[in-house]
């Protein structure tokens, strides 16, 4: 019997014996399969104003238009106009705004956020007043009443996903061998949206609270489903273990070289891991041959998920002893060989394009971060600037930092920014002397690493051979120090055995 046979008998052993009421998780209680009226109500809303429309119209689509038919409502004009002044680049970031909202108030009638101030989600933030359209909409429109009418067509879908998305969290479930899936008060809801473009699937996480929204399509999309239940699962062991998990940051100088890898993992190792640990058990609960599972494994890899091939390799342990995922999960980060996930990533060749996927949007959108501030925002533009080799106007974005913040560590990044420009524009006084007032600020782990080498090459251009090594050294002696920022301090040691 071979492994992959093995493992779907442990897995369904497991929910027969420890998950005997399963099967009505996604019926009733905390983790459901519905629908939501703030969001059909928004989405009717977003119809009514003509958003996207594409020539095609669900069966509930058409009910709004009918519902609609023959009422000279004002507030539609209005919502129209509300539309048309928040469009964004792509029909996926502007619908998902939209999307937001309705998971982030109440239900209709009253549409009342449920965060504190100062805890709305950005995207959200933006849409400063669409809630008191949506008030207004949903009583003129008689929204409430077509709610109630589609209850019906709801449940008929319902019913069709019902079964495909039960398995696929009890598949899951199994795998990882949580006692039940959901805990300490934590909650994953899948919600049907039956207005929306066929096939369209966004995802959210707001603190403890995991949402999919999805519109029905011929096959229910049980892979997108499974992928965001594994992070709900496996999101909170990352952050518990960020500590172990962040001494094998030195892997995400790797990530960088991905063109194609979203900005939110290059910025956040802590997502990185956990998205390359959901590729690999996604890659073991592929059915068919090992060469199926070896390519999502190399798609991963050549996407920019570093870690992908080791914890590829790592489960198949996991899966021959008894401990939970949960508990498991710190011994396999602690069994990272930084020195042999470095030699695998030296040769890695990324991918130029985006592969294709089932849908023309995203399967996800991360978390929303926090607002940027202006000086984190100049900051980004700077360093954007110096990517292009436009270095007045990066120079001028750097000094702007300095006007719009007080805090040392960006003050620290930008004058490491002016002193590369200097470096780069033949001033080596000027840019031994912006980098030495880096290091007097707060710089954090990278900036000061980097500083050090660039001081060291420095120290070396103009003869100082020893004032250089005690730059390397000091590079090396940075805790959480890049990968890359290690290489190049080591290359510049190596140099004191040249003549």
């Amino acid at each position: 019997m071979d492994r992959p046979t093995v493992l779907y008998i442990r897995i369904f052993l497991l929910l027969v014996l420890v998950l005997p009421g399963a099967s009505r998780v996604f019926a009733a209680g905390e983790n459901q399969l519905d629908g939501n009226p703030a969001l059909f109500s928004v989405m009717a809303a977003l119809q009514a104003a003509g958003f996207a429309a594409n020539g095609s119209i669900s069966p509930a689509g058409e009910a709004v238009q009918q519902q609609l038919a023959g009422k000279n409502l004002q507030v539609v004009s209005e919502l129209a106009n509300f539309v048309a002044t928040h469009h964004k680049p792509s029909f996926g970031a502007d619908l998902a705004q939209y999307v937001s909202f309705a998971l982030s108030v109440s239900d209709p009638p009253e549409f009342k956020s449920k965060f504190q101030s100062g805890e709305v989600p950005p995207d959200v933030v933006a849409l400063e007043g669409f809630e008191k359209l949506m008030v207004r909409f949903h009583a003129e429109a008689g929204i409430g009443g077509l709610w109630l009418k589609m209850q019906p067509m709801l449940d008929q879908t319902l019913a069709r996903y019902q079964e495909p998305v039960s398995r696929t969290i009890f598949e899951t479930t199994g795998y990882l061998r949580n006692p039940t899936s959901g805990y300490m008060g934590r909650h994953f809801q899948v919600y049907l949206d039956l207005l929306g473009r066929p096939g369209q699937i966004q995802t959210r996480s707001y603190g403890d609270d995991y949402y999919i929204v999805l519109t029905p399509a011929q096959e229910p999309q049980t892979d997108e489903i499974r992928h965001a239940y594994l992070h709900y699962l496996m999101d909170p062991l990352a952050t518990k273990f960020s500590e172990a998990v962040n001494k094998k940051r030195s892997l995400e100088d790797y990530a960088l070289g991905s063109p194609i890898l979203d900005e939110n993992y290059k910025a956040d190792f802590l997502l990185l891991t956990v998205e390359s640990l959901i590729k690999a058990i996604e890659s073991r609960l592929v059915r068919g041959p090992v060469e199926k599972r070896q390519a999502v494994v190399k798609q991963a890899l050549e996407e920019g998920f570093v870690l992908t091939p080791y914890f590829a390799e790592a489960l198949p342990v996991y899966e021959k002893q008894e401990v939970a995922m949960r508990l498991y999960f710190p011994d396999m980060i602690a069994a990272i060989d930084l020195k042999k996930e470095t030699n695998r990533l030296e040769t890695v060749k990324f991918a130029t394009t985006r592969p294709d996927r089932k849908m023309a949007e995203p399967l996800s959108v991360p978390v929303p971060a926090a607002p940027m501030s202006p000086a984190a925002r100049s900051l980004e533009t700077a360093e954007q600037l110096y990517s292009d080799k436009k270095f007045d106007k990066a120079g001028e974005a750097f000094r702007r930092v300095l006007q719009q913040t007080e805090d040392k560590t960006l003050h620290a990044r930008t004058y490491y920014g002016l002193a590369r420009i200097a470096a780069l524009q033949r001033d080596p006084e000027l840019a031994e002397k912006l980098f030495h007032k880096t290091l007097e600020l707060a710089p954090d782990s990278q900036t000061r690493a980097w500083t050090e080498v660039y001081l060291g090459r420095l120290s070396d251009a103009s003869g100082e051979r020893e004032q250089a090594v005690q730059h390397y050294q000091a590079a090396l002696a940075v805790k959480e120090a890049s990968a890359g920022a290690r290489q190049a301090a080591g290359q510049g040691l190596k140099n004191k055995f040249q003549k």
